[in-house]
């Protein structure tokens, strides 16, 4: 972790120890021989998160970004991101993200998401995916 990631966590590490000011002074200097994060170097702010980890603060991961679109499960729909992952475990695609795909899809039908294309544009967008691994694993072969 870099140094502006420990010192958030320290003071998320605070609020939920509930900690006052003083307190928290306290405990800096106590560990660190300093009394703000930000004169303290990498190593010092880790030993004062273990400080912290011992009174009792737990770390959370976080919380993924949940997108207001869920994946659309027709089978057009469907078959195109298969493509797109074989593609990505291939090399092909370098982002193997929905938010790439979403991109891709954009770029070649002016249609923002999977779930609004129509029958011949999910076929378009299909036959896109094909010809464009078939010319790339084509040129693999002659290299």
């Amino acid at each position: 972790m870099n140094k502006t990631q420990l010192i958030k966590l320290i003071h998320i590490a605070k609020r939920d120890l509930r900690l006052d000011d003083d307190t928290y002074r306290q405990v800096l200097a106590n560990t660190t021989k300093k009394n703000s994060t930000r004169d303290m170097t990498v190593p010092q702010l880790v030993v004062v998160l273990e400080a912290m980890k011992r009174r009792g603060f737990k770390v959370k991961p976080a919380k993924k970004a949940v997108t207001g679109r869920k994946l659309d499960d027709a089978p057009q729909s469907r078959k195109i991101r298969s493509l797109w992952l074989e593609m990505a475990d291939k090399g092909i695609v370098r982002d193997r993200s929905e938010a790439a795909l979403a991109a891709f899809v954009r770029r070649e039908t002016g249609i923002d998401g999977l779930q609004w294309l129509n029958s011949e544009q999910a076929s378009h967008v299909i036959e896109k995916l094909k010809k464009w691994q078939h010319r790339e694993l084509n040129a693999r072969k002659v290299s």
